[in-house]
């Protein structure tokens, strides 16, 4: 898990603009200043130090799990050894046994007494049950070691605390070879998968695989990356794409990496994205696209999008030539890439398509065996020519073709437009005044409408995602959770809609599509569209994936990143669930924590210092968490009705509230022992937290909620706020309530009750730990979107039903019945709190399951808190005026914890058991009406020791014999071979490659890249060996199809065509600098078939050298070489031969002469 706030801060405040960190096997360095990664070194003695370093995390993971163990034992001798003691403390009313009062009494006589000094206060104290907990809306959330409801999952990145994310948050990922890539908006960030269950020792990232960081750059938007020419692209905000490239991986630690090998400004204004076209079909082949902006290498050229339909051509030449420059002649690399830029715009202007000049580019994405490019808006889709940079065609989200417009008419019209309202405004300032007030209003209704929708606009139909299948079929996803198959053409097949939340992210593998929702589900689909399996990945929604490493990796709007096995949903997925969930005593960890909350109805008064320290001021040294909840804060019909209008444009708070905070800051000693870490004001209604310092780095995701019930469920004067943070990665909720006043009204408590219950809703973050850094991440939380933790519960789920505990505090106004006023006075100077007991009316409707169902309560010890004359001390101070109000337990704290009539043990399965240690009342604070009350939680937290878990599920894939066989069995390649090693085309040629699946069970899944270009000079030697990477086929070499699928026993042909494209254009500015540069010189270059099964990750590959020879230097080719060279095409048309199933054909080309 992430550090707190302050360790973050110390990482970059500490080290220069490009200072490097690195945090592999978790050991924090720093180097000197430097544009790179941070290099491992080679020295003996760093060796050494690296292999005592590979011992540290080995013992420390060892010392964990012997920790845990001896933590399971001694939980399993005491649970035997205090059963009995137990019992004595704790008496359950449970739905069928209600125990005897009497029985309670004496206990309480003897160990509970307030006046009893020496009571013994860490002893539970006995709770009542109400009724109706366990069922529907009541019932507790779902806990397990493992979670039966979806695949077994590694973590590489634990859901980080968004608190400890301001600034860094992660936006995209991207596999390629064996490395993992995040860019984030302070730089990157790379795994390396060949360490996938790696400890770490890192303060604060124990729980995270071991990373190596950049250099602090500008936030990056998207990422992509090239296996072929090993190096990343990233898209930046501020304008620029940069390169990174990838190093060999050395034999201890991480890999070493090298940054910066240029940069350069991508398009004016601020970038809004980059594609890049995987060099296979391995990795996410396009899931980079879905984030705002776009830069990708497509086929031939790196293309470009950013705001306002800006798309920019960057040449294959250019950027070659600077990848190949030395480190002294980047800069002026940078500067010539940046300056050879193709603005296809003007060829926009020609054809007359004036809707994508003004239309952002989302998303982009290659098409290398059509030799096209599409490029998407939100509503729209243009489809252009990836040789010729034409645009092909624009067509609408439901594929129908738009039709061309006159731009210069557009122009005109707004002109007219722009005047015609500036006309408008001088003819009547009356008219201006009005039209700004109903422009604030209407301002007003699209901030509530905004925040109720939780997204920019409502239109269902915008495309969030799009994704290209090894078919060559393209998919796009909506906001509506729709999912649309089109062809290659641009032509509408069909579409599906599963899920009702919008999609947010795409990834192919294999046969399998695989899609993330906002809702955090993950779904997987076959290449028909059928759906194969789904489950809830993250508590927040997923935003983007990629595959690697045999896993399908992806990444939480809150940072977290899981790792799925690319065979799920299948057959391995319940033997790992069942050996994980067999070592669970290995990975859990019991933490203990004490919460104290305290309720107090002020009654519009102001609380003196003394009154506050004998409410607060004792809390003692164990005390981790404070809660606090008031009530009638400020009241009055003007203050409501301010209150109200400011709620709805998200306003909240006021000057009463803020002096309340600051007191009980005060009292806590807040800054040096505890911290604020949340609260939230509705009208008179106020709740904040308190978090100690030693705590605060376990504490995080705060968000805030209110519920309104008073006149229609509108005001302020009753209802709830609420505050739910994450402890130790469990969802805690405090709620602070104020119900319907008067004796009567029962059932408009209950109501009040079950309104609070079902429509709570966390979304908005409140002031969190460090309010200046909450203010400066605000732009990244509106890109990202809502942060909250488990804000998409199950569909019909309140929110406060997915929490693992709940505590409910405030003046819920139950009065006692059938009772009088001088009655209730008697018993309560005689201390009979047992016969008033009898009389609650929240006890008798708890006991019929009317309210705060499967709720618990401490048995109430102390006098009622309801009705007082202010400033009276002692019990003659209840209410003697001439209403003479029956006093009454108003005042109440209930909680709910993850217990259930099954489990009642502190564990995975039941992770927050809860107990109270003290539950009373300050009766000698006067400064209200009612008396203030506190109680004391005593909480056992189970958590997940991650690097422990994921170790294990590390030893399970790789010892356990069974799982092994399946996944060898799974990911076997079938066995092809090709018709030829050796082609060779003149102008306008065509050859066949035909590709023949020999197994008789099992679909090969092909894909034909382009190694590398070679020129032949005049002495047939190859020279100027260029590495094409993912940059497609040269102009002149025309594949079809590159990628596809080849059934058992079954060949496809591929067609090898040569194209003329001899003309060498060169672009500075946008501008061509000279068209008619022939190049007539003879080309070469090797293709690789790269063949896999379904679920492999590994390729067999197949080298095909193909030449193309212009038609006056044929005979050169028959010439016999040199025998002291090894000339460039040595290999004829003739030379066609059959390749073995051993690929003895690899061996024999890397023997050839290959630049």
């Amino acid at each position: 898990m992430d550090p707190n706030l302050d360790d973050y801060d110390d990482f970059f405040s500490g080290a220069g603009a490009g200072t490097t960190r690195s945090y592999s096997d978790g050991l924090l360095t720093q180097s000197a200043p430097s544009t790179q990664f941070l290099d491992s070194s080679d020295d003996e003695d760093e060796r050494q130090n690296d292999v005592l370093r590979d011992g540290a995390v080995s013992m420390e993971s060892t010392s964990k799990r012997l920790d845990n163990m001896l933590q399971f034992l001694d939980r399993k001798l005491s649970m035997n050894s205090n059963d009995n003691s137990a019992n004595n403390y704790t008496t359950i009313f449970s739905d069928n046994d209600v125990t005897d009062f009497v029985n309670v009494n004496s206990i309480l006589d003897s160990d509970y007494d307030q006046s009893d000094g020496n009571r013994q206060r860490n002893a539970p104290m006995p709770e009542f049950v109400a009724r109706g907990g366990g069922a529907g809306i009541f019932r507790v959330p779902l806990r397990a070691a493992v979670h039966p409801n979806r695949p077994p999952s590694l973590d590489v990145r634990p859901h980080p605390l968004r608190e400890t994310q301001i600034g860094r948050f992660l936006r995209n990922i991207v596999a390629v070879g064996s490395q993992l890539w995040a860019s984030s908006e302070c730089g990157l960030r790379v795994w390396d998968l060949n360490h996938l269950y790696a400890a770490s020792t890192t303060k604060g990232h124990e729980d995270t695989l071991p990373f190596t960081e950049s250099a602090k750059t500008s936030p990056a938007l998207c990422l992509v990356a090239d296996e072929g020419t090993k190096v990343v692209w990233s898209g930046h905000r501020d304008g620029r794409i940069r390169c990174w490239r990838m190093e060999q991986e050395v034999e201890l630690g991480l890999s070493e990496f090298d940054c910066g090998t240029f940069s350069r400004k991508g398009c004016l204004g601020r970038l809004i994205g980059v594609l890049f076209f995987p060099s296979s079909f391995l990795h996410t082949k396009s899931s980079q696209l879905f984030l705002l902006p776009f830069l990708a290498p497509i086929p031939w050229d790196l293309w470009s999008g950013s705001e306002a339909g800006a798309i920019k051509i960057w040449p294959w030449e250019a950027i070659e030539n600077s990848l190949s420059l030395t480190t002294e002649e980047r800069p002026l690399a940078a500067l010539s890439v940046e300056r050879s830029f193709i603005d296809p715009r003007g060829q926009i202007a020609v054809n007359g398509f004036g809707n994508i000049l003004t239309s952002d580019v989302r998303y982009l994405l290659s098409d290398i065996s059509r030799a096209k490019v599409w490029s998407a808006g939100y509503l729209s889709f243009a489809l252009w020519d990836a040789r010729t940079r034409e645009l092909l065609k624009v067509f609408n989200t439901d594929g129908q073709v738009e039709n061309r417009v006159d731009i210069s008419a557009v122009q005109d019209f707004s002109a007219e437009f722009v005047s015609g309202s500036k006309k408008e405004k001088a003819q009547s300032s009356v008219g201006f005044f009005q039209r700004s007030r109903n422009a604030i209003m209407g301002a007003a209704d699209a901030v509530r409408r905004v925040a109720a929708k939780g997204a920019f606009g409502d239109d269902n139909r915008r495309t969030e995602a799009v994704v290209m299948t090894i078919d060559g079929m393209i998919w796009t996803g909506c906001t509506s959770g729709l999912l649309v198959q089109w062809d290659g053409n641009g032509n509408r097949i069909q579409d599906f809609q599963y899920h009702s939340f919008s999609v947010q992210c795409f990834c192919t593998f294999g046969l399998r599509i695989w899609v993330g929702y906002a809702s955090g589900t993950v779904q997987v689909l076959d290449l028909e569209g059928n759906l194969i399996g789904e489950w809830v990945a993250h508590s927040s929604p997923v935003i983007n994936m990629t595959a690697g490493a045999g896993f399908m990796f992806s990444l939480a709007n809150h940072g977290g990143i899981h790792g799925w096995n690319v065979t799920s949903p299948g057959p391995l997925d319940s033997i790992v669930r069942t050996e994980l969930a067999g070592k669970e005593f290995l990975y859990t960890r019991i933490e203990n924590l004490k919460i104290l909350s305290g309720t107090w109805n002020v009654g519009q008064g102001r609380a003196s210092h003394d009154s506050l320290i004998s409410w607060l001021g004792s809390v003692s040294s164990d005390i981790g968490i404070v809660v606090v909840g008031l009530q009638e804060v400020e009241m009055g019909a003007g203050f409501l009705a301010m209150s109200a209008a400011k709620e709805t444009v998200g306003l909240e708070g006021s000057s009463v509230g803020q002096w309340w905070l600051e007191m009980i800051g005060k009292t806590l000693d807040e800054g040096s022992t505890f911290e604020r870490a949340g609260s939230r004001q509705l009208a008179g209604l106020l709740i904040a937290v308190w978090v100690r310092n030693n705590l605060k780095a376990h504490v995080g995701d705060v968000d805030a909620a209110a519920v309104p019930c008073g006149f229609g469920r509108a005001i302020g004067n009753k209802g709830a706020v609420g505050l739910r943070i994450r402890v130790y990665d469990r969802i805690m909720c405090f709620v602070n309530c104020h119900f319907a006043a008067h004796l009567e009204a029962v059932t408009r408590r209950n109501a009040d009750f079950d309104y609070v219950y079902r429509t709570m809703t966390f979304s908005r973050p409140t002031n969190i730990f460090n309010a200046a850094a909450a203010s400066a991440s605000s732009a990244a939380q509106v890109l990202r979107g809502t942060n909250g933790i488990g804000v998409h519960s199950a569909e019909g789920m309140p929110e406060l039903s997915e929490a693992d505990m709940v505590i409910f505090l405030g003046d819920f106004n139950y009065r006692l019945d059938g009772i009088s006023y001088d009655e209730a006075r008697d018993f309560v100077s005689q201390r009979c709190f047992d016969w008033l007991r009898e009389k609650d009316q929240l006890r008798a409707e708890m006991e019929a399951g009317n309210a705060f169902q499967g709720m618990r309560e401490a048995v109430i010890t102390f006098p009622p808190t309801y009705k007082f004359e202010r400033h009276q001390v002692g019990l003659a101070g209840y209410d003697s005026g001439e209403k003479k109000r029956i006093p009454a337990w108003c005042d109440r704290i209930l909680y709910r914890d993850s217990r259930s009539t099954s489990v009642l043990e502190c564990s995975l399965e039941c992770p927050v058991v809860s107990s109270v240690l003290q539950y009373e009342a300050c009766m000698g604070v006067t400064d209200s009406d009612h008396k203030p009350v506190r109680c004391i939680f005593s909480v056992d937290i189970a958590r997940v020791d991650e690097s422990v878990r994921r170790q294990e599920l590390g030893e399970i894939f790789g010892s356990n014999k069974k799982i092994k066989c399946m996944l060898e069995e799974l990911c076997k390649i079938p066995e092809t071979i090709v018709s030829t090693n050796n082609m060779i085309l003149q102008n306008l040629d065509t050859a066949i490659l035909r590709i023949t699946n020999k197994c008789r069970k099992k679909d090969a899944l092909f894909e034909i890249i382009c190694e590398g270009q070679s020129t032949i000079k005049d002495d047939e030697l190859a020279s100027n060996h260029s590495s094409r990477g993912s940059f497609g086929f040269p102009l002149w070499l025309k594949v079809i199809p590159a990628a596809g699928i080849i059934r058992p026993d079954h060949i496809v042909e591929v067609s090898v065509h040569h194209e003329e494209f001899q003309t060498l254009e060169q672009f500075v500015d946008g501008v061509p600098q000279n068209w008619w540069c022939e190049d007539a010189r003879d080309k070469q270059v090797i293709l690789v078939v790269k063949v896999r099964g379904k679920y492999a990750t590994e390729t067999r590959d197949h080298r095909i050298r193909v030449r193309h020879c212009f038609p006056a230097k044929t005979k050169q080719i028959g010439q016999e070489p040199d025998t002291r060279q090894i000339k460039g095409a040595v290999l004829h048309r003739s030379d066609v031969q059959r390749l073995s199933s051993s690929y003895d054909v690899v061996d024999q080309l890397r023997n050839l002469h290959s630049p």
